[in-house]
C-alpha cells in the first residue's frame, strides 16, 4: 500500500482470501503491480469465470447485434408504414380485438414496447428500437462487460420486434401454419 493512499478499515493480512483449490505461500517479496503471486497476470487464477463470462457475453451480443442490424434494414419494408404486414395494422387489430380487456392483459398477450409510444410513424418507431438494440450489442460487444440491466434491455427490444414482426421474425410460427389453416 502507498504511504499517501487512505488506510484501509482492515488489514491487508485479516482479509479473507478465496480458496482456489491449493494453498499459496507468502510471497517473500510483494508482487510486481499488475502481477500475482506466481507472476501470472491477476486475472488468471484457476477456478474464476471471466473469460467464459466474457466470451459468452460477446457472442450473444453479436447474435443481438446481426438480429437488429437485419431488423433495421428490414423493418420498413416488412412491417412499416407501407410494409408488407404494416404491424400498426396489426396493432389495431389486436387491440380491437381483446377491447373489453385491460391494457395489462392486452400486453400480456403481445409484449412490445410499441404499445407505449405514437403510431403516427411507425417507422421511426422501428428504426429507434432497432438502433438502440444495435447501440446497446454494440456496446457489450466492444467492451465485453455488461451487466443484467442492458442484457434485459436487449432482450425487451428485441421481443418487441418479434412480436410486431409476425410472421417475418416468428420462426416458431412457419412450423404452426399448417394446423391454423385446417391442415393444409
Amino acid at each position: 500500500m502507498r504511504p499517501d493512499s487512505p488506510t484501509m478499515a482492515a488489514p491487508a493480512e485479516s482479509l479473507r482470501r478465496r480458496k482456489t483449490g491449493y494453498s499459496d505461500p507468502e510471497p517473500e517479496s510483494p508482487p510486481a503491480p499488475g502481477r500475482g503471486p506466481a507472476g501470472s497476470p491477476a486475472h488468471l487464477h484457476t477456478g474464476t469465470f471471466w473469460l467464459t463470462r466474457i466470451v459468452l457475453l460477446k457472442a450473444l451480443a453479436f447474435v443481438y447485434f446481426v438480429a437488429f442490424l437485419v431488423a433495421f434494414h428490414q423493418n420498413k419494408q416488412l412491417i412499416g408504414d407501407r410494409g408488407l404486414l404494416p404491424c400498426r395494422v396489426f396493432l389495431k387489430n389486436f387491440q380491437q380485438y381483446f377491447q373489453d380487456r385491460t391494457s395489462w392483459e392486452v400486453f400480456s398477450y403481445m409484449p412490445t414496447i410499441l404499445w407505449l409510444m405514437d403510431w403516427s410513424d411507425m417507422n421511426s418507431n422501428l428504426d429507434l428500437l432497432a438502433l438502440l438494440g444495435l447501440g446497446i450489442s454494440s456496446f457489450v460487444l466492444i467492451t465485453g462487460c455488461a451487466n443484467m440491466l442492458l442484457m434485459a434491455a436487449l432482450w425487451g427490444l428485441y421481443m418487441s420486434l418479434v412480436n410486431v414482426g409476425h410472421v417475418w421474425y416468428s420462426f416458431a410460427s412457419a412450423i404452426s401454419l399448417p394446423s391454423m389453416h385446417g391442415g393444409q
